[in-house]
């Protein structure tokens, strides 16, 4: 965490583990910060709580989709699939690697 006046502290407090079950999330942000997240929440008729719970909530599905998945289309799936069936023979570079001691065993 930063000591800056525009840090962003995040704390997290969880209750129960029931699925509807709500947790709460403290932010401290600046004050220019503050008031753009107000002015979009109210362009958009919503409070700020829920501008930035669905907003938070939409770029992390964003963000774990464009890690997890990926679309093709048949000939580049095949292609794909092809890669991943008959990878590339290792190299130097990979054998010299492998031959290494690993730094938690030095």
């Amino acid at each position: 965490m930063h000591d800056a006046p525009d840090a962003f502290a995040t704390t997290v407090a969880e209750r129960g583990a029931a699925p509807d079950a709500k947790a709460s999330i403290n932010l401290r942000i600046d004050a220019g910060t503050r008031q753009l997240i107000d002015e979009a929440a109210q362009a958009l008729g919503k409070t700020r709580t829920e501008f930035m719970v669905e907003s938070a909530r939409s770029l992390a599905i964003d963000v774990i989709l464009d890690q997890r998945l990926f679309l093709l289309d048949p000939a580049r799936y095949d292609a794909f699939l092809q890669v991943l069936d008959n990878p590339p023979a290792p190299g130097p570079k990979l054998r010299k690697l492998v031959k290494r001691t690993p730094a938690w065993e030095k």
